[in-house]
């Protein structure tokens, strides 16, 4: 994952950090970030959960709001797989620092799941 590549899903506001996600719902195991798209300058997510009933954008918020220690907000794209996310009271740099260190360590999130 390249830090200058992923900087390019991220957009500061005075509210936060907002984020350009391409998510995979019902997937193996959930990984934030599972890689980048540079294509279309989107953070990639999978997530265990089924896009029904809103479960894959519960795991999302509930995942990221882990990794960020702060509110986390899907702002756009809610019955999409496209979707932005705002990370609340942050910084480009406080995320894009955040995503790297998930990423190398691939960010497993099972605790939860029944």
């Amino acid at each position: 994952m390249k830090e200058s590549g992923m900087r390019e899903a991220l957009k500061q506001t005075d509210k936060g950090v907002l984020i350009t996600l391409e998510v995979t719902p019902n997937s193996k195991q959930t990984e934030i970030p599972a890689g980048y798209n540079e294509w279309r300058k989107s953070v990639v997510v999978r997530v265990k959960s089924p896009p029904s009933r809103g479960k894959a954008n519960s795991e999302i918020v509930k995942v990221m709001e882990k990794l960020f220690g702060r509110k986390v907000e899907i702002v756009k794209g809610v019955t999409s797989s496209h979707k932005q996310v705002i990370v609340y009271s942050t910084t480009i740099d406080e995320v894009l620092e955040k995503l790297e260190e998930a990423g190398k360590g691939k960010l497993k999130e099972s605790e939860g799941k029944k």
